[in-house]
């Protein structure tokens, strides 16, 4: 985080360290869940994105620098009942380690993380600093894993969606198939839509970077959610395209592709693909934007562009 230009750099220091501090002191006593969180982040595609958020939320704060950073002041009153209720809750995370479901615990671990961070800078920079950083504080909720019993509804959800559109691009090509519920035969081979084949992280990854990049590249709000919804859709396109390839593969080409590496590894390749859709789509949505804007007229001037005086006729008698 670099200095504003209108703060003596001593002070904005001493307001950077006071956030290092509170935003690591009151972590020591739970080390046992974010050792296990970090650990899983490394480990588990599900839980990669844990430790790039706060990367991308640091990167935004620094981007907008001067705004954030333009008068820093400590705000007690706000951060301080924050950050101690931040602090009980790490604390019933840390005597709630026998959690049955471990993505709930971690989910929880993350939660904590979040509950410590927004009120420490809340408490060291301000509330007018707070509002300046308010995407890049909310974007860390996007590190909290989803607790299970709405991963259970995602996943189907996107099982659903996937089995929906893979039937139609089966019919869209012209190829025999039958369809029962997630299971899907061509010629006598037997395809099924797993948990594990939902899409789910993948959708997830496309569903954050569809967040970042209407923040960066649009300012209408009806643009920003309507590229996430079509990023959505775009994951569901992407994830019927992949299975409908792999099992042409199986079919007419090589068995082998079933268990290839294009289905355990190849997830990247139909990432890039559902961004060669996105970009452009991101691109006609930012060009459209000026176009939807209200036009409003200048101030002080009435829509024939004449002045309005106060105490004054709008327009003259002879």
């Amino acid at each position: 985080m670099s200095e504003s230009p209108n703060v003596p750099p001593r002070k904005i220091k001493k307001h950077h360290v006071c956030f290092l501090c509170l935003s690591i002191l009151p972590l020591v006593p739970v080390r046992l869940p974010l050792t296990d969180l970090l650990s899983a982040s490394f480990r588990s595609d599900t839980y990669s994105h844990v430790l790039f958020i706060p990367l991308l939320s640091v990167c935004l704060v620094y981007l907008r620098r001067n705004s954030v950073f333009l008068k820093p002041q400590y705000c007690l009153s706000w951060g301080l009942p924050l950050l101690l209720l931040g602090m009980l809750f790490i604390w019933i995370v840390q005597k709630s380690v026998s959690f049955s479901d471990r993505n709930d615990y971690l989910c929880g671990a993350a939660f904590s993380l979040a509950c410590v961070w927004l009120p420490a800078f809340v408490l060291s920079y301000g509330v007018k600093a707070s509002r300046a950083a308010s995407f890049a504080l909310l974007f860390l909720v996007l590190m909290i894993p989803m607790p299970t019993i709405l991963v259970d509804a995602v996943v189907g959800a996107l099982q659903r969606g996937s089995a929906d559109m893979t039937y139609a691009m089966f019919k869209l090509v012209g190829l025999p198939v039958d369809w029962l519920g997630f299971v899907f035969s061509i010629r006598g081979a037997r395809f099924e839509i797993a948990k594990e084949c939902s899409g789910i992280h993948s959708s997830l990854v496309l569903f954050v970077v569809s967040i970042l990049a209407g923040h960066l590249f649009l300012r209408s709000i009806w643009g920003k959610v309507c590229f996430s919804v079509f990023t959505v859709l775009v994951a569901i396109f992407k994830n019927a395209v992949r299975i409908v390839t792999i099992a042409c593969l199986t079919v007419y080409v090589d068995a082998s592709y079933y268990d290839g590496w294009l289905h355990r590894k190849g997830g990247v390749v139909f990432a890039a693909f559902a961004m060669a859709i996105l970009a452009p789509f991101l691109l006609a949505l930012r060009k459209a934007e000026p176009y939807f804007q209200r036009k409003q007229p200048a101030s002080g001037t009435n829509e024939g562009g004449a002045l309005n005086y106060a105490g004054s006729p709008a327009h003259r008698h002879p």
